[in-house]
């Protein structure tokens, strides 16, 4: 059985919801935004939020974390894991991996076979990779920084429900 930190410290854990949003949506465009201004501050441009998948971690009804993945421009039928951002207050609770999984079920449903993301002077971002499965790689064409960490995992993409084989023996 695997504790949080907060229960390491005697603290109840406290309770998450992770829901896919539509970034197309203006007020959770918004929310997305201040999220992301939280956790980055200004380390990072904004993402286009209308792009993509996204998701938000609710404590209650306060939006406290998100993530995104897009389709990748440097990796054949993969997703990109292009952001995650978590406030200090909820750290220690594996949010990071439990938005990971749910950006791993759309990455079956859309059957891609792969995501793949980086990370710079991140080291508790790529602890979570590890944690989650990803290994590190060489991609042919790096896209980010000299000192970059650039992550990779296959994905199993679910059945397709229209098979063209007959089920019957």
């Amino acid at each position: 059985m695997t504790t949080s930190r907060r229960q390491d410290r005697g603290v109840e854990p406290l309770s998450y919801q992770i829901r896919e949003v539509d970034g197309r949506d203006d007020e959770i465009a918004e929310v997305l935004t201040e999220l992301h201004r939280l956790t980055f501050f200004n380390g990072a441009s904004v993402p286009p939020f209308d792009r993509g998948h996204w998701w938000l971690a609710y404590h209650a009804t306060a939006p406290v974390a998100f993530a995104g993945a897009v389709p990748s421009t440097h990796v054949r039928n993969a997703g990109y894991f292009c952001r995650v951002g978590v406030l200090q207050s909820h750290w220690g609770n594996r949010l990071q991996l439990r938005l990971m999984r749910a950006m791993e079920l759309r990455a079956r449903r859309n059957g891609w076979r792969s995501l793949v993301s980086d990370t710079t002077g991140n080291i508790a971002s790529a602890n979570n990779f590890i944690r989650a499965g990803y290994r590190m790689y060489q991609p042919q064409y790096p896209w980010a920084f000299p000192n970059t960490l650039y992550w990779r995992k296959a994905i199993n993409p679910l059945p397709s429900v229209h098979s063209t084989h007959s089920k019957r023996p």
